[in-house]
């Protein structure tokens, strides 16, 4: 028989196993200091950190398309002189510091609005002669003799003799994180230079050097798939006995793919945080050691009872039936227990007395014993009672888990920075739309011939160059579509546009309905509408390490969701305490930045928060807000990391008892039971069934055996006289 068959190698593999799995049990369950709460607090600033690179990436690159869209839409072929292209501009946009328009042949200034813009970074030695005209445009970061960091923004002004430039300023600001008391920020480049801060300083700390200098590194590394779109990561600050520093940081990248001139300028953001650590324990060390021991006891026990009733039986058997397929027939077969071994060997012992003379008989049938199935299920149970209380049962925190303050704040901070970036996103869709507007009554739309075509060209531009909208189009007084691009619009029929302003058109259906509205000047009744995506507002809300995020209506209606786990338009809030949170942050709106609770119930607790839209501007009248539950048993503390592996070594327990004992089942007892049934219809007379082995293992030499000793028995067949003459 070889070696590796039969009954040895699973019985043999269990016992590894469950050994593997007791070490393991003792190892992962040691005692859990309360600093890797560190974890989940360090972890919780890193995505602070992604939420404001974000942010800061985002109002970039809006801003850097606002300036590159106005100079195709205010070219000086239609948008008339210098002067008047930057009055329109800033009829539209009032966030620059400054604009101009520039002749890069002479490096001639044509016209300029505020503060005065450094031409000298984009024109080189006072022209752009010198520089390629590809060169001269896109955004840069420009550095003032005051220190302060200023981005320039240069597109190319179409449709006069020759090209002109459109050059804007904008100050480079802390992204739109709520920084708060004790929490600080900083915007740093490539080279790890400090752009902008928020909050207490921290700049001249050493250890703000060291993360400055470890964030400009990571800058410029290749983000992963699926994850934050540059690099990203978190330390552990100074420390001053139990005051520590948490920093995240990361970069305002760009994945591959992706198509951001923000994402090439090198930024990073850093937030920083003091904490309180808690020098307590999770105590798990001396239940993983029982636990183990307890494995380790039912590890031998299940072993030598499967060498007793499975393997052993089955040695003898195999030698008992080779005796009798010898010839060797001068003692009779010694006896069995077990149900099937016991069958076996009593229709062994009758096989050997017929081999001696006797007459085929059905006395010698056992049936009595414990059979070797329920022996392999007896283990199987004593194997699942002790791994399926860790798996479902023990070492569970319930509500009682000590969840640290910074991580109740960070969840009301992100709840906050979500809620403003979603109000930014719309308020610079409806800039956009403002902006279509312009254009439509602009003079090119005039000179053009056939304003109808013109219309749908620059709504055609406008959907292809920002997949925030479904849909763009106009309407008159009534309510009519005049000219449209997209999806079908959603208007109400009949009735009259809203004012300048972002309006929610439904209240009930399939999917939500949000647009923005803006007059063209100087045409009466006439307004360009541009229609949200819904996903575009799902991408909004959607945010690793936040939990359940839903944006939604006045009346509590599901908006949006995040795409994890996705929504029902205009559901209710899943819980009770979401709905009052949401009312005590709306009463509370303009006194705090959102709101935040630890709520527990009787079996779970989770991190809720809750941030109304505030600023103003054309969402004023939304009556919005993000909410966002994080349950605790999510976080990375302590406790929960002591439940989840208590739960692994529950699930290795499992994993070995059913992967071994089910082998064994497959490969020995059930070709076990079957050989029973053989053996005793061979005894009980029937000669003409011919014995195949199934495996090359200890029951299939039994079978092996058994049809050797039927060829003995089986009676010669003598040659039949053949009839004389004719049949």
């Amino acid at each position: 028989m070889p070696l590796l068959g039969g009954a040895r190698p699973p019985i043999a593999a269990l016992l590894v196993l469950l050994l593997v799995v007791a070490a393991t049990t003792a190892l992962v369950l040691g005692d859990r200091e309360r600093a890797a709460a560190d974890t989940a607090v360090l972890t919780s600033q890193q995505h602070v950190a992604e939420d404001g690179a974000l942010s800061l990436r985002a109002s970039l690159d809006e801003s850097i398309t606002d300036i590159e869209r106005a100079a195709t839409q205010f070219g000086t072929g239609g948008g008339g002189a210098p002067d008047e292209i930057l009055d329109k501009l800033g009829k539209v946009y009032n966030k620059w510091r400054g604009t101009a328009v520039v002749d890069p042949a002479g490096g001639t200034l044509l016209a300029a609005r505020g503060e005065t813009i450094p031409l000298a970074p984009v024109l080189g030695n006072g022209d752009g002669k010198g520089k390629d005209a590809k060169d001269l445009l896109g955004p840069r970061l420009v550095r003032l003799a005051s220190g302060e960091t200023r981005m320039l923004v240069v597109a190319a002004l179409r449709g006069a003799d020759h090209p002109l430039l459109l050059v804007a300023s904008g100050t480079l600001n802390a992204p739109g994180i709520s920084s708060g008391e004790g929490r600080s920020l900083l915007v740093v480049d490539s080279a790890g230079t400090v752009l902008a801060s928020d909050g207490p300083s921290v700049a001249r700390k050493s250890w703000a050097k060291r993360v400055r200098e470890t964030a400009a590194a990571d800058s410029a590394k290749t983000p992963e798939p699926g994850g934050h779109p540059g690099a990203s990561g978190h330390l552990m600050g100074d420390s001053r006995g139990k005051v520590r520093t948490a920093v995240g940081y990361a970069a305002a990248g760009r994945a591959p793919g992706e198509t951001s001139a923000a994402g090439g300028l090198g930024l990073s953001v850093i937030t920083s945080v003091k904490v309180e650590g808690d020098p307590t324990a999770v105590r798990t060390q001396a239940f993983g050691l029982v636990a183990a021991g307890i494995l380790l006891v039912l590890a031998l026990v299940v072993g030598w009872v499967l060498l007793r009733t499975v393997q052993r039986p089955l040695l003898r058997l195999y030698l008992e039936s080779r005796r009798l397929a010898r010839g060797e027939l001068d003692r009779p077969v010694a006896r069995f227990k077990g149900r099937e071994p016991a069958r076996i060997g009593a229709a062994l012992e009758s096989l050997r007395r017929q081999l001696l003379g006797g007459r085929p008989t059905r006395a010698g049938r056992a049936r009595g014993g414990f059979g070797t199935r329920g022996t392999v299920v007896v283990c199987a149970v004593l194997l699942l009672a002790w791994a399926a209380p860790l798996l479902l049962f023990l070492n569970r925190p319930g509500s009682s888990v000590s969840v640290p303050e910074q991580l109740v704040d960070d969840q009301r901070r992100r709840t906050d920075t979500a809620s403003d970036r979603v109000r930014r996103a719309l308020n610079e869709g409806w800039a956009d739309v403002a902006s279509v507007a312009q254009a439509l009554a602009g003079g090119e739309r005039a000179k053009s011939g056939d304003p109808a075509a013109y219309d749908k060209a620059v709504l055609d531009q406008t959907l292809r160059e920002h997949g925030r909208y479904r849909a763009v189009y106009v309407i008159d007084g009534e309510g009519k579509v005049l000219s449209r691009s997209g999806a079908s619009p959603r208007h109400p029929a009949g009735k009259p546009p809203v004012e300048d302003s972002v309006a929610q058109l439904n209240t009930s259906g399939k999917e939500p309905a949000v647009a923005a509205y803006a007059a063209v000047p100087g045409a009466k009744g006439l307004t360009v509408v541009g229609e949200y995506d819904p996903q575009f507002l799902i991408s909004m809300v959607t945010r690793p390490g936040l939990g359940q995020v839903w944006l939604i209506d006045k009346g509590h209606r599901i908006i949006a969701a995040d795409r994890a786990h996705g929504f029902r338009a205009f559901a209710k809030l899943p819980s009770g305490h979401l709905d009052a949170l949401a009312d005590t942050a709306v009463k509370k709106a303009g006194r705090t930045t959102g709101t935040a609770v630890l709520h527990r119930s009787s079996r779970s607790s989770d991190i809720a928060a809750a941030a109304p839209f505030t600023g103003g501007g054309a969402v004023k009248d939304l009556g919005w807000q993000v909410v966002s539950s994080q349950p605790t048993s999510w976080l990375e503390l302590p406790e929960y990391t002591a439940q989840r592996h208590t739960m692994l070594a529950g699930l290795l327990g499992v994993t070995a008892a059913v992967a071994c004992l089910g082998w064994l089942h497959i490969i020995v007892i059930r070709p076990l039971r079957s050989l029973a049934d053989q053996a005793e219809a061979l005894a009980a007379g029937d000669r003409k069934t011919v014995l195949f082995p199934q495996h090359h293992d200890e029951a299939g030499a039994v079978v092996r055996n058994l049809e050797l000793i039927r060829q003995r028995l089986r009676p010669t067949q003598k040659p039949q006289a053949r009839p004389a003459g004719r049949n």
